[in-house]
């Protein structure tokens, strides 16, 4: 009953999720924002779509039932989507789903953005382990964290390639970049 009422609430997440994209999308693009990444966005789709799926058919087949450690799990859960609230809304209408730039927009700066780069990403590669683990999803756990591994790979070159290019991305974060040493090379 738990893992239902918790899988559901999190899909209806990630679909108003989808709406605010779709409605950031159609803004950016009115901005003459340019899609990047576009031959991999819906694998990436897919894939969080199947993690999804396989999560309710191993929960579902093994019966395992929640995680003797859930409530400590679930209070990282609380604290990630405190993260990703905060990461989503310091973009703004900036936020998407896709690699949308608009040429010559300055590099959103407040927010988690001040400390790293890529806040939500590392957000979401933390629940797609926290989220398996609340019902002892190992399977799921394994399996998505190396497809999202796997798509990181392709994905955050292809993000930065398109903000260097198009933005003062480069510029804003080197100057953000921690002084290396000299007698460490």
């Amino acid at each position: 009953m738990y893992f239902a009422v918790f899988i559901v609430l999190v899909i209806l997440q990630r679909l108003g999720e989808l709406v605010i994209a779709k409605r950031n999308e159609a803004w950016m693009k009115r901005q003459g924002a340019i899609e990047f990444g576009a031959s991999h966005y819906s694998w990436m789709v897919a894939m969080h779509a199947s993690f999804f799926v396989c999560m309710i058919f191993e929960v579902t087949l093994t019966d395992r039932g929640a995680s003797d450690f859930w409530i400590p799990l679930f209070i990282i859960f609380l604290i990630l989507q405190a993260g990703r609230i905060w990461a989503l809304t310091s973009l703004g209408r900036f936020w998407n789903t896709k690699i949308l730039v608009v040429p010559k927009a300055r590099v959103v700066e407040r927010g988690p953005y001040k400390y790293v780069k890529h806040p939500n990403y590392m957000i979401v590669a933390m629940e797609l382990a926290v989220i398996p683990l609340l019902f002892n999803a190992y399977f799921t756990l394994i399996l998505f964290t190396i497809l999202n591994i796997l798509m990181m790979y392709k994905r955050i070159p292809a993000e930065e390639e398109a903000l260097q290019k198009f933005t003062d991305y480069h510029d804003v974060f080197k100057a953000k970049a921690a002084p290396i040493p000299k007698n460490i090379k």
